[in-house]
């Protein structure tokens, strides 16, 4: 099934000037960006994306890392989007990735790791409605479409 996910690069990927590596592993994969956009999130923002960490004692970590600055948010789509791009990007704790994941290759912390990722269809969802507007995401004919999937995979 085709998916859209949405994949958040962390201020820490801006600063190291790794936006393009990171969005080339996606593309290279051959998922299709679908939206991006630059934006600096606000505490209302991160309230409401992170609220299932508000009771952890590293909740305001989280939100000042996310808001040191700004992030790149990306739409990305193919079959399987969300497990692919999950999959690419490697467990939360970059010391534990397995190098050739993208954490594995770019993130020695927990925090700093580079990529925020969807991890299921309801989530993925929420935060694409979250962080872009229905005119933000696009739909449009990728010419290697019928070179990335049998007929019959989509």
């Amino acid at each position: 099934m085709i998916e859209k996910t949405l994949v958040l690069l962390k201020p820490c990927t801006l600063q190291r000037s790794l936006i393009g590596e990171i969005i080339h592993r996606f593309e290279r994969k051959g998922l299709r960006l679908a939206g991006m956009k630059m934006m600096q999130l606000t505490d209302q923002l991160l309230n409401e994306h992170y609220a299932h960490l508000s009771a952890k004692p590293f909740f305001q970590r989280v939100k000042d890392s996310m808001m040191a600055a700004p992030v790149i948010a990306c739409c990305f789509e193919g079959v399987d989007a969300i497990q692919v791009v999950r999959q690419l990007a490697g467990p939360t704790n970059g010391r534990l990735a397995t190098p050739g994941t993208i954490r594995g290759d770019y993130s020695m912390s927990f925090q700093e790791n580079i990529v925020h990722t969807s991890d299921s269809l309801e989530t993925a969802v929420a935060e694409l409605n979250r962080f872009f507007k229905p005119d933000e995401i696009f739909d449009y004919k990728q010419v290697t479409f019928d070179y990335l999937y049998a007929n019959d995979e989509y």
